[in-house]
């Protein structure tokens, strides 16, 4: 057993932290990404050397990503920890061109460059898995249906490289993914129907105070007195 942990360090110790990340992401607490700042040094050694050259280089930029995020949960709207929103459509569109052209680069310089055997699905997973960064860092509620994309893809991935414990980790991401996504929808439920309720009350509270007011303004009106015959 500990010659297999000594074997296998990174990808068990990957397993351990992108976990533990990825709960507390889906709990919405900004300490996922200290946490996932760490995770990110563990992949950057482990796809480094198992060929996965983007996926390597991914680790790096979510350095950066990581420390956006940190900001944004901590100094931005998002600090609100009941905060959660969707993705404008226009943003939404955007999002998808950045990521088709940040695949057609990453597979140019990938095919070009490196030895890679899977460049078209090395590079197609760094791309999305950027705009699933950027839309968690925003507490946009489509970034766990992006992250569950990306999952099973990087399960095809870590197979077709021999990492079997890195597939057994993404596919338990899936899991993971997706209980979240039903958590956010299910905070999304309850803020629409608080909403609904608060403008509810807002509206009765209104009506009541323009009948009050109707009444107040009939007592004080003057009586009109009856003229003699």
């Amino acid at each position: 057993m500990i010659e297999w942990l000594a074997a296998h360090w990174a990808e068990v110790l990957g397993f351990a932290t992108g976990a533990v990340c990825v709960v507390l992401a889906g709990r919405r607490n900004v300490w996922n990404y200290p946490i996932g700042i760490a995770n990110n040094l563990v992949f950057l050694v482990l796809f480094a050397t198992s060929g996965l050259y983007a996926a390597a280089a991914l680790q790096v930029v979510y350095l950066a990503f990581g420390a956006h995020g940190w900001w944004r949960w901590t100094r931005g709207v998002e600090h609100d920890p009941g905060f959660i929103a969707r993705t404008p459509r226009r943003q939404a569109a955007w999002l998808v061109v950045a990521g088709v052209a940040g695949t057609a680069v990453l597979w140019w310089v990938l095919s070009t460059f490196t030895d890679s055997q899977v460049a078209l699905a090395d590079a197609a997973t760094t791309a999305a898995s950027l705009v699933a960064q950027y839309l968690l860092n925003r507490k946009r509620i489509e970034n766990w249906a992006v992250w569950i994309a990306v999952d099973v893809a990087f399960v095809g991935l870590a197979i077709a490289t021999g990492l079997w414990i890195t597939a057994v980790l993404y596919a338990g991401f899936i899991v993971i993914c997706a209980v979240s996504l039903r958590s956010w929808l299910r905070v999304e439920r309850e803020q629409r129907a608080s909403a609904v309720a608060g403008s509810g009350a807002a509206g009765s509270d209104a009506a009541g105070w323009d009948a009050a007011g109707s009444d107040a303004a009939g007592s004080d009106a003057p009586e009109r007195v009856p003229s003699g015959g």
